[in-house]
């Protein structure tokens, strides 16, 4: 039960992220930017950062690649841009709302198909999986296995993802696999590493845009609907602050009074590239 509500708010968040940020942002994406360059910080250049994060994953994809599974494809814009370049793409979105965007984005181009990595099953077999921003919401050593029967022989697995280091503390921003627990699963099965780029410094600047725009707008907004609240319902406001008042403290304490920072970013995350080819014995180094 607790896992189900976890997922139908996450399910809430995300389409409540993607309907502002293509409404009043104009954004094409989900995923954190990419920001290198002359590109001022800012969340006006936000789709920018986002296309380079784009062609970022795109260059690093092998030579030889035709088919590709695109897991957790989000409104399905980067499986639209892979599919421009010729490949052929399937996707997997565990969220209705994400599967339908995406469908009606990729019409009859590509098979969008709505349900976890874990439950996915095709007789297919894939060049390369792709796992952008999604790989830390699978499990790892189900995904592995799963991702060793859907690979074609000589093909690639390709994590862009938020990791968590091994130091002491907490931010109070989520996300990632352990990686120190990660590359131990990871050498315990038949995957070579072929590339791993470290992209935390062109990621961080994320952290301080998410926060400066909680704080601007997020925060005054949801003061405003509790004093709406007060003013014109105030016994069911007094009953639901009491009924929620620890689910709403631990909400302030995250994403209002927490340490969001591309500075606390980089101290208890990293942000990897990982491309491994299937087969040998584990990691090359």
């Amino acid at each position: 039960m607790k896992d189900s509500k976890k997922s139908v708010s996450r399910e809430v968040g995300v389409e409540i992220g993607s309907i502002c940020g293509r409404y009043f942002l104009n954004l094409e994406h989900l995923h954190y930017g990419y920001w290198e360059g002359g590109l001022e910080r800012g969340i006006g250049n936000l789709g920018a950062a986002q296309r380079a994060y784009v062609e970022f994953l795109i260059s690093h994809i092998p030579a030889g690649v035709k088919t590709i599974l695109d897991v957790g494809c989000g409104m399905g814009s980067v499986a639209k841009e892979l599919l421009g370049l010729g490949y052929e793409v399937d996707c997997i979105s565990p969220s209705s709302f994400l599967a339908g965007q995406a469908r009606a984005l990729l019409g009859d181009k590509s098979e969008v198909f709505e349900c976890t990595y874990e439950e996915f099953e095709s007789q297919k077999r894939y060049d390369l999986i792709l796992f952008a921003e999604s790989f830390q919401y699978v499990d790892m050593e189900e995904g592995l296995e799963k991702s060793l029967r859907l690979l074609a022989d000589g093909g690639h697995l390709l994590i862009c993802d938020i990791f968590k280091k091994d130091v002491v503390g907490q931010m109070g921003l989520g996300g990632g696999h352990n990686l120190s627990k990660f590359e131990d699963v990871m050498g315990r099965h038949p995957f070579r590493l072929v590339e791993d780029v470290d992209i935390t410094e062109q990621t961080a600047p994320n952290i301080d845009i998410l926060d400066d725009a909680l704080r601007s707008a997020g925060r005054p907004v949801a003061e405003a609907v509790l004093r709406f609240l007060a003013d014109r319902h105030p016994v069911v406001f007094k009953i639901l602050r009491w009924r929620y008042r620890r689910r709403l403290l631990r909400l302030a304490e995250k994403y209002f009074d927490g340490d969001i920072s591309a500075e606390s970013f980089r101290k208890f995350k990293t942000y990897r590239l990982f491309l491994y080819s299937r087969g040998g014995g584990g990691p090359a180094g």
